[in-house]
């Protein structure tokens, strides 16, 4: 795993593309702060650049870097929930501005993956995670299911968990700083 983590970082700090396992499906990862390669990852996934991005961090000390005010109700939500939750938060900052809503916020996940957790330690810092399909293509449930077209589109794959069948996306939780609550996508 080191070697890889290696690899991933380097590429992740020249501003290319990742493709790389998560807690949930594979993802397109690049440096959560650099406006350039989130451009990439739009145009790798033909996507509009309005529609937002995750991204991850290793824990809750990583996760204050990035939001103004983590609201209570998030805390207890990291710790008592069993399956992957992404999270919506208002006041985004420190994000490249191409990464961040119009509306300010930020979608963010802590990942229950040793990878993950450690390619954002290591990193230090956040990294997008988007499913690794182009928009409107169904999300890959395995690694041999991502399209070529993506493989050929990113500057690294991660040579890791290429046999392990995905889970389903995350939870979208969107938690307001004036206590609302909107379930996204279950």
């Amino acid at each position: 795993m080191q070697s890889e983590l290696k690899k991933a970082i380097d590429t992740l700090k020249q501003g290319g593309l990742i493709l790389y396992p998560t807690d949930t499906v594979w993802g397109i990862g690049c440096d959560a702060s650099n406006p350039k390669a989130i451009k990439k990852v739009y145009q790798l996934k033909n996507r509009v650049d309005s529609k937002a991005l995750i991204c991850l961090v290793a824990d809750d000390r990583m996760l204050k870097k990035y939001v103004k005010e983590i609201p209570e109700a998030a805390r207890n939500i990291i710790e008592i929930t069993n399956k992957p939750t992404t999270i919506i938060y208002d006041d985004a900052q420190n994000l490249a501005d191409n990464l961040i809503a119009s509306d300010g916020t930020i979608a963010i996940r802590i990942p229950d993956d040793d990878f993950c957790y450690w390619l954002c330690r290591k990193f230090n810092g956040a990294i997008v995670s988007t499913s690794a399909n182009i928009s409107g293509q169904p999300t890959p449930k395995s690694f041999k299911e991502i399209a070529p077209e993506v493989l050929k589109g990113v500057d690294y794959v991660v040579n890791l968990h290429h046999e392990k069948n995905c889970a389903k996306p995350s939870s979208i939780i969107k938690l307001s700083n004036n206590g609302l609550v909107k379930i996204i996508r279950e």
